[in-house]
């Protein structure tokens, strides 16, 4: 009996089935607008390097200011000289200095400041090892010896 209650489904599934199939697709026609065309004139004018204003600091130049002996010799100089202060050990503070400075022409490191210190002594333990560095070889721009502000980095750690 469930052979034939079947059997009349199937059936009208299959011809649902073809009806679907044989009915047409309608569908809208594409529009295709015409372009517009825009004239757009760029004008470029050559990349021109700004003169530091009244002797300030430039921060990237062509040749980067360097301790002399290179980056490796400054970490030596700065661990030599470097007393971690009884403060910061009694505290048990460590951390990273970091120090700004500025590199004149001639070498000499002035403007010595905090960005972003630690304390416990170690602030000023930084601030007097930089302004303690020998002359540094100066940075270049354009073929002359320029003003460059450094940013370095004294770390801290028992």
């Amino acid at each position: 009996m469930k052979f034939h209650c079947t059997l009349p489904l199937l059936g009208l599934l299959a011809a649902s089935t073809a009806v679907a199939q044989t009915e047409p697709i309608i569908t809208e026609p594409i529009r295709v607008e015409e372009p517009v065309q825009v004239e757009e004139t760029i004008t470029v004018e050559p990349m021109r390097v700004q003169e530091p204003m009244h002797g300030e600091p430039l921060t990237i130049v062509e040749e980067m200011p360097s301790f002399p002996g290179g980056q490796e010799e400054l970490m030596k100089h700065i661990g030599k000289e470097l007393k971690y202060p009884a403060e910061a050990v009694e505290n048990g503070i460590e951390g990273t200095v970091f120090i700004a400075f500025v590199v004149e022409p001639d070498g000499m490191i002035t403007e010595v400041k905090v960005l972003r210190g630690i304390g416990g002594g170690c602030n000023e333990e930084a601030v007097r090892v930089v302004k303690g560095m020998p002359k540094w070889i100066p940075g270049k721009q354009r073929g002359k010896f320029v003003r460059v502000k450094y940013n370095l980095p004294i770390r801290f750690k028992l």
